[in-house]
């Protein structure tokens, strides 16, 4: 197992506008020197936050699934297939964009949200119609026990799905507690820490375990299935975005 952490010094930035929206992109497009360039299929992971209300205003999109995920705060959505909508905190928009559409996207004041690119095999899904679909925080599923809770944004029993193979999950855990997941063969988490710090251990780690801090990206990839242990330091509560995504994929993936 190998566990990678890059810090915010390692990702990308970016902004909209006058800087009215700026953005961390753990994993940016290719002229914005981000260290990791993609993980299997996961190709673009931007946290942004908005400083006052802002509309990122009509553009296209083809072929890729774009999900939009809400740490706090509203994001508005209008695209040329008739859809006019808004989701606020803990909600999700999944734009599966096929032939192409164009969108924009509104984040009210002091919105904060993930915006994450996954790659399906494009010569077959850019063949099939454009859909938009959103679900509020309410329609995820979220489990409960000994001070760590997990809910699914992708993944069995949640309503939203991708034809890329990917599993997410929104993980707090409180202070001193720990969530431990597996982590099959060939596969990878990429994690985002969004509050507290913590440490990271696979199943036969010694000495000095990994320490994650807020804004951190990490990458935990391993070639034999094992688990993988997301402990929150002693005197504060975590919370990470997780997403799981294959190393390797049976079709050519696009060259950023």
């Amino acid at each position: 197992m190998e566990i990678r952490v890059y810090t915010q010094n390692e990702q990308a930035q970016g902004h909209f506008g006058n800087g009215e929206i700026v953005e961390s992109k753990p994993i940016g497009f290719p002229h914005e020197d981000s260290v990791v360039r993609r993980v299997g299929p996961l190709f673009y992971w931007a946290w942004a936050t908005s400083l006052q209300t802002f509309e990122i205003p009509l553009h296209p999109h083809s072929g890729f699934e774009i999900l939009s995920y809400v740490l706090k705060g509203t994001v508005g959505h209008r695209d040329t297939l008739g859809n006019w909508q808004q989701v606020t905190t803990g909600g999700a928009q999944i734009m599966q964009t096929g032939s192409g559409a164009y969108h924009a996207e509104e984040l009210g004041k002091d919105t904060e949200m993930f915006q994450i690119w996954f790659e399906p095999h494009l010569a077959q899904t850019i063949k099939a119609p454009p859909t938009y679909h959103q679900y509020d925080h309410e329609e995820f599923p979220i489990e409960t026990a000994d001070g760590v809770w997990v809910k699914t944004i992708i993944g069995p029993a949640a309503p939203l799905s991708l034809v890329t193979d990917s599993v997410m999950k929104d993980i707090g855990i409180d202070a001193g507690k720990a969530c431990s997941l597996q982590l099959p063969a060939g596969y990878a988490h990429a994690v985002v820490v969004v509050e507290g710090s913590g440490s990271i251990v696979g199943p036969d780690e010694a000495g000095e375990p990994t320490v994650a801090n807020r804004g951190d990206f990490v990458v935990i990839s391993a070639e034999e299935a094992s688990s993988v242990t997301y402990q929150a330091q002693a005197d504060a509560s975590l919370r990470i975005v997780l997403i799981q995504v294959p190393l390797e994929v049976d079709y050519p993936l696009s060259r950023k």
